[in-house]
């Protein structure tokens, strides 16, 4: 028996390091973006950001994206609060008393049942009232760097795009439990990006996504996929690539990197990843699926393997080797990333988290699919 998993985990541990040299290779084949010089802007953008007991963030990271180096009338922000406990929409109008482009929608006056999703019900809501030809959302923990709309206005008007995905990454506090999400999220990113460079466009994030206005209604807004809690990103980017085929683009700068939160403790970081797992179901492109299927079922043989260890001598040995085939591999992939998004010093942290990594992928990836968890006090599914 244990003779027969070994060879399926060999086999997959094969298929796993090829895949990963594919994407870095892929990764360093994506050109950096670059803006014409005196490129005037024209594109006016409407930023969306939904936000649940967010009042310690709006004095802390919203004025980052309130003051651009872009035309005030050109862009307008509008917060959707989403039935806060706390006094979000107090500190959203003490800064509307000096940004006149700051709006605040209050969820809870135009939603008059629960649902699955008040994320994509909130940015539905924006939509419809939001005064731009693009929309931009966001998260309220964010921060923007001041040239972030420049850098969309000016891929927008060379690419010619209906949306953008744009990196994204977490503040580096330090502690183990945020480098352990910074390196995780770095091959999210990573990923990302190569798959751009792969000429396809897997995955995005809605902390740093735009898209074209008259886009999202031609699709359906978020009709079919509301039923999932998750999935304001990715899902619809799916919708509107299989409606505009070629016509996404990746905002590859370092300009345009907006920075988030780590999550502050494990229970919350699981939550988190559950989240981000339950909406595989979702993925009308099959390529995501199997890509998803092969490292789930790669780290659940590890996992096995390492469980022999305990009655095999052997099994342990061959477990060490292969984690250290695992990491190497990835080291070559994430390297590059690293670099780009300035992180490179945190990868001496790499080869210690693998093991907890391993573990987080069984786990997070069970329970996306068959658990429930709990997001900003609610327990969802």
């Amino acid at each position: 028996m244990y003779q027969v998993l070994l060879i399926i985990t060999i086999l997959l541990t094969i298929l796993y390091g090829l895949l990963i040299l594919l994407y870095r290779r892929w990764f360093l084949e994506l050109p950096v973006f670059e803006s014409k010089p005196d490129l005037e802007p024209v594109t006016h953008i409407s930023i969306i950001i939904p936000a649940r007991n967010e009042s310690e963030n709006m004095n802390r990271f919203l004025p980052s994206i309130l003051e651009q180096h872009y035309p005030a009338e050109l862009f307008d922000v509008t917060v959707v609060n989403d039935h806060s406990t706390d006094d979000t929409s107090l500190q959203v109008k003490l800064l509307q008393e000096n940004y006149p482009n700051l709006y605040l929608i209050e969820l809870s006056e135009h939603l008059d049942k629960t649902t699955n999703a008040y994320k994509k019900k909130a940015i539905e809501i924006a939509i419809a009232q939001c005064k731009g030809d693009w929309v931009l959302t966001t998260d309220a923990d964010c921060m923007a760097t001041s040239d972030w709309l420049l850098q969309y206005d000016a891929f927008i008007q060379q690419e010619q795009p209906v949306l953008v995905a744009a990196p994204v990454m977490f503040f580096n506090t330090g502690s183990f439990l945020c480098l352990f999400q910074v390196l995780d999220f770095l091959s999210l990113q990573g990923i990302t990006a190569a798959a751009v460079g792969a000429g396809s466009h897997a995955m995005c994030n809605g902390a740093n996504l735009a898209y074209q206005k008259k886009a999202f209604y031609e699709v359906g807004q978020f009709q079919g996929i509301d039923h999932i809690a998750s999935g304001d990103d990715m899902l619809l980017m799916q919708k509107i690539k299989q409606r505009y085929p070629g016509k996404l683009g990746y905002l590859y700068d370092s300009k345009a990197i907006i920075q988030t939160t780590a999550m502050p403790d494990w229970k919350s970081f699981f939550n988190q990843r559950i989240r981000w797992a339950s909406k595989a179901s979702g993925y009308q492109d099959r390529s995501i699926f199997w890509v998803l299927l092969l490292v789930y079922l790669f780290n659940v043989s590890l996992v096995i393997v390492a469980v022999y260890g305990f009655f095999e001598e052997d099994a342990w040995y061959q477990f060490l080797w292969l984690l250290g085939i695992k990491t190497v591999v990835e080291l070559s992939f994430m390297i590059p990333v690293a670099r780009f998004f300035g992180l490179k010093n945190t990868l001496v942290w790499f080869p210690v988290m693998q093991p907890f990594h391993i573990i987080y992928t069984v786990i997070a990836g069970w329970l996306g699919k068959f658990g429930t968890y709990q997001w900003k006090g609610r327990k969802l599914q």
